[in-house]
Formats: structure tokens, sequence, C-alpha cells
């Protein structure tokens, strides 16, 4: 799944494309499971004519900003992303898969052509993502119920810590709650996770104070790691648990040849290491 450092690379495709250009056509899907709220029309509508004056985003949504409202929001669910003409799309995990190259991509349900010739896609194959317009999307549902965006709002030591409160929820779980920690998804939850050596079994309440903030730190540490490199994955430290996550492989073990377990934990696959989480 797109996490933080993966639409953060859409949002500045987006940028790098849009910004300052006019759209002079706008195809979108007549899917009104990715349309959200509103008709297919009423998004072509909105972006026709219009020029892109920026980016933003919080989390695992992006925008665009236009010269009038209301604007477009997008979120990119299990499988979608942005692409361009000409580029390859970004892989989200190790995938060896033959990449496609074809224009419009396949899955297409949003495709921007702008006045200069640049376009825009954006791809949904589980039709899990989401199509929206909002007339200010960080003061808006859903963006304005989301939690602290680790890119653009770490948190101090005593904030997090009034975050986390006294909870006795399971740490990974709070971790993949949007509401907590807008952005952060199972990879990059288990990543922070080995990072600050913490069981992603232990209770929130369990914590010292001396983990709680090894924890934020390591959040903040993965997320942009990760953004710096664009969210390639072959540029990630070799010394990270996410080389060596995938599939659930008996006997994975990481770069520096400790075991790595699986478990399920809210429904989604965890990867730890017992001899450093603690």
């Amino acid at each position: 799944m797109p996490e933080l450092a993966e639409v953060e690379h859409g949002r500045r495709i987006a940028h790098e494309v849009a910004v300052g250009r006019v759209v002079t056509e706008a195809v979108v899907a007549d899917d009104p499971i990715v349309v959200d709220g509103v008709s297919h029309t009423d998004v072509q509508d909105a972006l026709h004519g219009a020029q892109v004056t920026g980016t933003g985003r919080w989390g695992k949504h992006l925008w665009l900003e236009l010269d009038r409202r209301p604007w477009l929001v997008l979120h990119f669910g299990m499988t979608g992303g942005l692409r361009t003409r000409g580029d390859d799309p970004l892989r989200l995990e190790n995938d060896p898969a033959e990449v496609d190259r074809t224009w419009p991509p396949r899955f297409c349900k949003l495709r921007l052509v702008f006045d200069d010739g640049g376009e825009l896609a954006l791809t949904n194959a589980r039709r899990l993502g989401r199509i929206r317009l909002r007339d200010d999307p960080r003061n808006e549902k859903p963006i304005s119920a989301l939690g602290y965006d680790p890119l653009l709002e770490l948190p101090t030591p005593l904030e997090f810590g009034r975050r986390i409160g006294r909870k006795k929820t399971v740490v990974k779980s709070l971790l993949l709650n949007q509401s907590f920690a807008a952005g952060v998804g199972n990879w990059i939850a288990d990543e922070a996770l080995f990072a600050a050596r913490i069981d992603p079994r232990r209770r929130v309440h369990e914590l010292s104070e001396a983990e709680r903030d090894r924890l934020r730190l390591a959040i903040a540490g993965v997320v942009q790691t990760a953004v710096a490199v664009d969210a390639r994955k072959d540029a990630f430290p070799v010394e990270w648990l996410f080389h060596h996550r995938w599939g659930k492989v008996a006997g994975s073990k990481t770069a520096a040849g400790e075991a790595i377990e699986f478990l399920e934990i809210g429904g989604r696959t965890t990867a730890w290491v017992p001899s450093r989480q603690r």
C-alpha cells in the first residue's frame, strides 16, 4: 500500500508537471466507488480550464490547489499512484513484476492534460482509492480527522507523549491508526518499531518515556529517509527490515543475520526481530 513516502513522491510529480499550468482536458472514470461524493462530470467541470497554483499533502492524501474552488483531493488506496507520460510507476515493495509503460496506463481513473502538453494520470487497480472535491482540504474531512504528519509536523516529546496517552492498545495498532499518525502504514510502522527496538505487541501504557521518544524519532527518521530518496526502494538503507519483510518467507533474516518472525496484528502482517525488539 502507498504510505507517506510514496504519496509524497506522487505530490512531487504533480507539483513538477502541473503547477503553473492550465488543465485543458480532464478525463474522469464514471466510477462511483472511486469518485466519492460527487459525479465524474462534477470533477471534470471543476478541473477543466483551471490553473494549478500549488500542491499539498497530509498523510496519505494529496491535493491540487487551483485558481478557483473546489480543489482536487486524491487518495491512492491499496495500489494507486500518480504517473506522468514517459515515467515508470513507483514500485510499492520488492516487486520484480514487468513495468507497464502503456499510456494512458491500465486502470486509469483520472487523466489530466495541461496547456504545455504535460499529463498526469491516477491509476487505481483495486478501486480502493478516492477522488474528491474539497474547498479547503486541510480543514475538511477526511483530512481534518487525521493525526500529525511525521514529515510536516513532528510533535515535541511532550506533545507526542500527550498524543499517545496511557492507552492500553498494542503499539503496532496505534501506529496504524491514521488519527494518531497520518501516513504511517504497515511497512513504516514495522521499520520504526525495528529502529526503536520495541516489540510490536507491547501495550502503549507500558512504554517508558525513553522508549516513547525513541519511537517518535524512529518514525520521523524512517519517513525522512524514505522521502529523501523519493521512495525508491533500492535506495533504502541496506540495514532496513524493509528489504527482507515481504512474503512471510520462513528463515528470513535481516542484513545483520537476525531472524525475522511474522505475526498478525490488527489484521495486518507484522515483521519483527525478537532478538532486537523488546
